[in-house]
């Protein structure tokens, strides 16, 4: 699976604009994301409009206006919005459970690439469909504490110890569940 960059952007986009939230500000503008993330405005501006079709985020008008996530971060997965932007999650079309379409193989029961593509898109599903922008926007402030870094778009007012010490200690996890 390649992510495209339209797929990459949108989703640091909202792992910003979720790590903005948890700091206490609520709407970023659109060129303070792309200048932190060193992404074309037009270009974001553009994913935004997607993301904001499909109510990922929503906007405000005017001189203090900006974006926001229009969902709680715990209700955003990772692979929706993969889905959203990029499309199917599956390396081949024959094992994809929202655009199939059958291959060229002549048996496909019994296909051995079929049957290896389609653990790879339930290895890939399962981590995308579990992780949530809330989870990585934990982790990553999580980071910064440990790095002892201030992260973006903290407000100067708050006190970093206060902010980053309200994460909680153990964090998701992100690798498979071993099997007794």
């Amino acid at each position: 699976m390649n992510l495209s960059k339209r797929c990459e952007y949108a989703l640091r986009a909202l792992i910003d604009l979720g790590i903005a939230a948890e700091l206490g500000r609520p709407l970023l503008q659109v060129s303070e994301l792309a200048a932190r993330e060193k992404l074309p405005v037009k270009f974001l501006e553009q994913i935004f409009i997607q993301l904001k079709e499909a109510g990922y985020i929503k906007s405000t008008r005017g001189k203090f206006g900006g974006y926001a996530l229009a969902r709680r971060a715990s209700r955003i997965r990772f692979g929706a919005i993969v889905r959203l932007i990029d499309g199917p999650l599956a390396p081949i079309r024959c094992v994809s459970q929202t655009a199939y379409s059958r291959c060229t193989c002549p048996d496909e029961a019994h296909c051995g690439l079929r049957m290896l593509m389609l653990d790879v898109r339930n290895a890939v599903a399962d981590v995308l469909d579990r992780c949530t922008v809330a989870e990585i926007v934990e982790i990553t402030l999580r980071k910064y504490r440990r790095d002892k870094i201030n992260p973006p778009f903290l407000r100067r007012s708050t006190p970093l110890l206060r902010v980053l010490g309200s994460t909680r200690a153990a964090g998701p996890r992100l690798s498979p569940r071993k099997q007794p």
